[in-house]
């Protein structure tokens, strides 16, 4: 398929205070903060840019299913389910909020975790192939 769209560059995240939230995210994902003021931070982690924005209380990325199930919008990936435990683990030993491995019956094995402002993602255990270099 040929696209002019390349890769997605940027991510927005709704937080309460972004100075708080980049913290989080340097801490627990070693994020790379690039700016911050009372409005957002920019952060640099996974490949691309996510700008945390400031907003109003109890906004949060994902939606509703149709069964009425909180889902989240965005999944990270990792290269095998040794990374993922791995990265479970020290998600764990971080303090951060995280689900159990799981098995939703397609390759691979995922987990969902939660953020300081309770933003979900999840993170699967299969590598795309252009990051393999396959």
């Amino acid at each position: 398929m040929n696209t002019l769209i390349k890769r997605v560059g940027t991510t927005y995240l709704p937080v309460g205070d972004p100075k708080t939230a980049s913290q989080w995210y340097q801490e627990k994902l070693g994020a790379v903060e690039k700016y911050l003021d009372n409005e957002k931070a920019i952060l640099d982690f996974a490949g691309q840019s996510f700008f945390l924005v400031k907003a109003i209380p109890g906004e949060r990325t994902g939606f509703t299913t149709s069964d009425g199930h909180r889902h989240f919008s965005m999944t990270f990936e990792v290269d095998g389910l040794e990374a993922l435990e791995a990265l479970r683990k020290d998600l764990l030993l971080k303090g951060a909020e995280t689900g159990e491995i799981e098995n939703r019956g397609h390759a691979g094995r995922n987990f969902i975790f939660h953020d300081k402002d309770g933003n979900a993602f999840d993170v699967w255990s299969e590598l795309s192939p252009s990051y393999r270099g396959i």
